[in-house]
C-alpha cells in the first residue's frame, strides 16, 4: 500500500510538467497545420496588412459600391484653371456703328483663376479674363476686354461621399457661381469707346467632370453685366451691355 501511495504522489508530480505547453510549440504546429491547408486547397496563406479590406469586401458583395468608384480621400485645399471659349452673339447686346447695330461674331475669351476651397460645397476664386470681340458686317474693327474678378461658388454635390469605411468621389458635380470683376475695355478705331468698366454681376452655371483624383473639366455659362462707357463706336457715354460666353477650363487641385 505503501508503494501505490509513492507511485500515485510521484504522478501527481510530473503532470504539470506533461501538461504545460510550450508557445513556441504551438506557433510551429499552427504554421504547419496552415502549410498544409495551403498546400491542399492551393492557397497562399499571407499576412493581411489591410484589415480594411475586409469591410470593403462586405460593401463590395452586397452591392453597396463597385471597384472603379473607390479612391483615396485627398483633402485639397486649393485649385488653379486655365481655359476659354467663345462669345454667344444672340445673347450679347449689339455694338453700334454709324447708327446701325451690329452682332458680336467670332468673339473669344481666355480665362486663368487660382481657387480655394472652403467646405463640401463652397469654394471663392479670384481670375483674370482677356475678351476679344468681332462684330459680323464690320470688317476691321474689333473691341478688347481684360478684367480682374472675384466670384463665390456653390457646388450642388458633395465632391466625396463616404460609405461606411469606403470613400466614393462623384464625377460630376454642378455648381453656380457669382461675383464682380472690374477692368478695361477698348473699342479700337476712331470714336471709339473705350475706359473703365464693371462687370456686375458676373454669374456662372456649369459643371465639372473630374479625369483624375486632381484634375478635371470645367463647362459653364457665363453672363456679365457690363457697366461702362457705351458699346460700340460714336455711341452715347455711360450705359449697361450684357455679355454672355460659354468657357471650357482645366481645373487642377492641390
Amino acid at each position: 500500500m505503501k508503494k501505490i501511495s509513492c507511485f500515485i504522489i510521484a504522478v501527481l508530480m510530473t503532470m504539470p510538467a506533461y501538461a504545460r505547453y510550450s508557445d513556441s510549440l504551438f506557433r510551429s504546429e499552427v504554421s504547419r497545420g496552415l502549410d498544409i491547408v495551403g498546400a491542399e486547397y492551393n492557397v497562399d496563406v499571407v499576412a493581411d496588412d489591410a484589415p480594411g479590406e475586409l469591410g470593403l469586401e462586405v460593401y463590395e458583395k452586397v452591392g453597396v459600391v463597385d471597384n472603379s468608384d473607390i479612391t483615396m480621400f485627398i483633402p485639397t485645399t486649393m485649385y488653379v484653371r486655365a481655359g476659354g471659349g467663345f462669345n454667344l452673339g444672340f445673347a450679347t447686346d449689339r455694338a453700334g456703328f454709324n447708327g446701325k447695330e451690329y452682332e458680336s461674331s467670332g468673339s473669344y475669351t481666355s480665362q486663368i483663376g487660382l481657387g480655394w476651397n472652403l467646405s463640401s460645397y463652397v469654394r471663392t476664386e479670384i481670375d483674370a479674363q482677356m475678351s476679344t470681340f468681332t462684330f459680323s458686317d464690320l470688317k476691321n474693327r474689333q473691341a478688347n476686354y481684360q478684367t480682374l474678378g472675384a466670384m463665390l461658388y456653390f457646388d450642388f454635390a458633395r465632391r466625396y461621399v463616404q460609405t461606411g469605411d469606403v470613400t466614393r468621389m462623384r464625377h460630376f458635380v454642378p455648381f453656380m457661381g457669382v461675383g464682380v470683376g472690374l477692368g478695361h475695355y477698348e473699342f479700337e478705331g476712331a470714336n471709339g469707346s473705350d475706359g473703365f468698366v464693371i462687370a456686375a454681376p458676373r454669374a456662372t452655371l456649369g459643371f465639372n467632370i473630374m479625369l483624375t483624383d486632381l484634375i478635371g473639366i470645367d463647362i459653364a455659362y457665363q453672363y456679365q453685366m457690363m457697366i461702362g462707357n457705351g458699346f460700340g463706336w460714336g455711341v452715347r457715354h455711360g450705359g449697361v451691355d450684357n455679355v454672355s460666353n460659354i468657357i471650357a477650363s482645366f481645373r487642377v487641385n492641390f
